[in-house]
């Protein structure tokens, strides 16, 4: 139980700006790390859907009430992921070799086109969490979770393109087997509510669209990153739950 608890810890403080207990990271409580990454979508859904509520119940206006739902991810996560989403567009958008791309999205400095990608992206998703309604929010809540069990069943079976770096340390400690087996479970467990709080809400092809579209980023994250890349590296994780948070949430909010 010890070690379960140390393993969330790690994965928070990793991969999230909630305030948790210093752990040592070691062979044991490395193990199953990977398993409670989706439950930061979850705070971070959580928290959303609190805002949400209480911006109606305030009567905040809807520009105010939309930023503060953009920015939630953010502040919850630190930017760990916007900034791979930034690297790989300075990286892709280079047109260079695959080799220089990588070396590219090592460098810390920002070019334009990550400026570029990165104000594109925030009125991308501002502009579809403003045709949501707070019935919509137990689904977007799942897509924070969904596209986080994705992402780590993405870092534990798909190939990697470097041999070092923080994904690698994390694909190297876990038991990739059992642990793919438990996000495969944490995914079908969410699919299963969004299908079924779509449904309450009256809205069904909203949790179908929201599915087929995650299901297609998947396919197509598997299929580019081996193509261009030769597999999978940090900022490429990063980068693809920010497009696949923004792909279902899209779904969800424009939806029929």
């Amino acid at each position: 139980m010890r070690t379960l608890l140390e393993s969330l810890i790690i994965a928070f403080s990793t991969y999230s700006r909630i305030p948790m207990p210093r752990v040592d990271w070691n062979d044991e409580n490395m193990k199953y790390t990977i398993c409670f990454f989706p439950l930061i979508g979850l705070a971070v859904g959580g928290i959303s859907w609190i805002f949400m509520a209480s911006s109606l119940a305030c009567g905040f206006g809807t520009i105010l009430r939309d930023s503060g739902l953009t920015l939630i991810p953010l502040l919850v996560t630190g930017g760990i992921h916007m900034d791979g989403l930034l690297d790989t567009a300075d990286a892709v958008f280079s047109y260079r070799s695959r080799e220089e791309q990588l070396e590219i999205m090592k460098d810390s400095h920002s070019g334009a086109f990550a400026v570029i990608w990165c104000g594109a992206y925030l009125m991308a998703f501002f502009g579809i969490l403003s045709e949501m309604e707070l019935s919509d929010m137990p689904l977007l809540m799942m897509v924070y979770a969904a596209s986080r069990a994705l992402s780590g069943i993405a870092l534990l079976k798909f190939p990697k393109a470097k041999s070092t770096g923080l994904l690698r340390t994390f694909s190297d400690k876990a038991i990739c087997g059992r642990s793919a087996w438990i996000l495969a479970a944490e995914l079908a467990v969410f699919c299963t509510v969004m299908i079924l709080a779509a449904l309450s809400a009256g809205f069904p092809e909203r949790g179908a669209a929201a599915l087929g579209t995650g299901a297609l980023g998947f396919y197509l994250y598997y299929r580019l990153t081996k193509k261009n890349f030769g597999g999978i590296t940090g900022d490429l994780a990063g980068c693809f739950l920010c497009l696949e948070e923004l792909a279902m949430a899209a779904g969800i909010a424009l939806a029929p």
